[in-house]
C-alpha cells in the first residue's frame, strides 16, 4: 500500500513544480527564495491570492507575463523587486484595480513608458529605488489619484517635473542639474505638503558650484532662466524668417522624392532611387547658387553691363587689289597745288612718299624724319 502512495506524491512533485518552490497559503503566494529560478511569473498559482511575492527570480515582465498579472484580479501586494526588468510597456498593470503596494525596486529599469501603471486606481507606495531611470514623464505618475509614497532614490534622473500631491518621496543618489530645468521640481518641494526623506543628502551634481547644495534650497536664479528663454525665442523667431520660397522648393523636391521612393516600392522590378539624401543636397546647393547669382545680378549691375556693352568685331582682310583701288581713289582726294605741272605733283608724290629701309630692320620715312623736306613748286 506504500508503494502507489509514494508514486502518487512523486507525480504531483512533478507536475506541479512551481508550488514546491513557493510558499503557498490562502491569502498570499510567497516565490522570493528559490535562487532565481522563475524567469516568467509562474501560471498555476492560484489566482484569488492578493498577496504575490516573486523577488529575486529573473522575471522580465514580457508579454506573457503580463497575460498571467490580469488574471490575479484580487491582488493588493505585488513584489517584482531584485529581477531583470528593463522596460514598463503600457498596461502592464492595467486589471490590478486592487493593488496598493508595487515594488519593483532593484531591478534594470531604464524606460517606463507613459502608461505603465494605467489601472493603478488603488496604488497608495510605488517603489522604483535602485534602478537606471534617467526620464520620468510627469503625467506617468499623475494619474495615480491615491499615490501617497514613492521612491527614487538611486536612479539617474537630472530632472524631474511633479504635478501630484504625495506625503512622501525619495529623491536622494541621482545625479540632479541645480539649474533651469529643475526650478519646478524646486518650487513643488517647497509649496507642496510632501516630506523629501534623506532631504541633506539630496545633492545638487551639477554645476559644481552648488554640488553640496540641497535640491530643495539651492539658489537657482530665475531672472537667468527667463533671460534663457527669452533668447530662445529670438533664435526661433529668426529661423521662421527662412525664405518661404526656399522652404516650397525644398518640400516640392521632398515630395517628389517620396513619390519616387513609393513608385519603387510599387514596382519591385524597378531600380533602386539610390542615394536620396545626396539627391535633396544637390537640389539645395543649386536653389542657394542660383539665388545668390540673382542677388548679385539685382545689386551689382555694372559687371553684367560691361559684359553686354562689349562688341567683338572681326578685322578684314583686304586682297591686294582692293587695297590698290581704295589707295587711288584716296590720292584723288588731295588738294591740287597751283601752278605746277603734272611731273612735278609726281616728284612732289614721291619725295613725300619715300621709304628708306634703315640698318636695323625698320623702315625710315622721310616726310616725319626730315622736318625741313618742302615741296616743290
Amino acid at each position: 500500500m506504500k508503494i502507489p502512495w509514494l508514486m502518487i506524491w512523486i507525480g504531483a512533485l512533478f507536475s506541479n513544480p512551481v508550488t514546491t518552490d513557493c510558499n503557498i497559503t490562502s491569502l498570499s503566494v510567497t516565490c522570493e527564495e528559490t535562487a532565481k529560478n522563475h524567469s516568467s511569473i509562474p501560471s498555476s498559482l492560484s489566482k484569488n491570492v492578493s498577496k504575490l511575492y516573486l523577488s529575486n527570480n529573473n522575471i522580465t515582465l514580457h508579454d506573457t507575463d503580463k497575460k498571467v498579472l490580469q488574471l490575479f484580479i484580487n491582488l493588493t501586494e505585488l513584489y517584482l523587486n531584485e529581477n531583470a526588468i528593463t522596460v514598463l510597456h503600457n498596461n502592464t498593470f492595467c486589471n490590478l484595480l486592487k493593488l496598493t503596494i508595487l515594488d519593483i525596486s532593484s531591478n534594470y529599469i531604464s524606460t517606463i513608458e507613459q502608461a505603465a501603471f494605467t489601472g493603478l486606481n488603488q496604488l497608495s507606495k510605488l517603489y522604483l529605488n535602485h534602478n537606471k531611470i534617467s526620464q520620468l514623464d510627469s503625467d506617468t505618475i499623475t494619474g495615480l489619484k491615491n499615490l501617497m509614497i514613492l521612491s527614487l532614490q538611486d536612479n539617474l534622473l537630472k530632472y524631474f517635473d511633479v504635478k501630484a500631491s504625495f506625503k512622501l518621496i525619495t529623491l536622494n543618489g541621482n545625479p540632479w542639474n541645480c539649474s533651469c530645468g529643475l526650478l519646478s521640481l524646486q518650487k513643488w518641494l517647497n509649496t507642496s505638503n510632501v516630506t523629501m526623506e534623506h532631504e541633506n543628502d539630496t545633492l545638487c551634481a551639477y554645476p559644481d558650484v552648488l554640488n553640496k547644495s540641497s535640491i530643495k534650497t539651492a539658489p537657482i536664479q530665475k531672472s537667468d532662466c527667463d533671460s534663457r528663454r527669452g533668447s530662445i525665442a529670438i533664435t526661433a523667431s529668426s529661423t521662421s524668417a527662412i525664405s518661404p520660397k526656399i522652404i516650397a522648393i525644398l518640400t516640392s523636391s521632398l515630395n517628389s522624392s517620396n513619390n519616387n521612393i513609393r513608385s519603387n516600392a510599387s514596382h519591385p522590378g524597378s531600380p533602386p532611387l539610390g542615394k536620396t539624401w545626396a539627391f535633396l543636397l544637390g537640389v539645395l546647393v543649386f536653389v542657394l547658387s542660383t539665388s545668390l547669382l540673382i542677388f548679385i545680378a539685382i545689386k551689382f549691375p555694372l559687371w553684367y553691363h560691361y559684359l553686354i556693352s562689349y562688341n567683338h568685331r572681326r578685322l578684314e582682310e583686304y586682297e591686294p587689289e582692293m587695297f590698290d583701288k581704295e589707295f587711288t581713289s584716296d590720292l584723288s582726294t588731295f588738294p591740287s597745288i597751283s601752278n605746277t605741272n603734272e611731273q612735278d605733283s609726281i616728284v612732289v608724290f614721291e619725295q613725300t612718299h619715300t621709304f628708306v629701309l634703315d640698318e636695323d630692320g625698320f623702315i625710315e620715312d622721310k616726310y616725319i624724319d626730315d622736318p625741313g623736306l618742302t615741296e616743290e613748286v
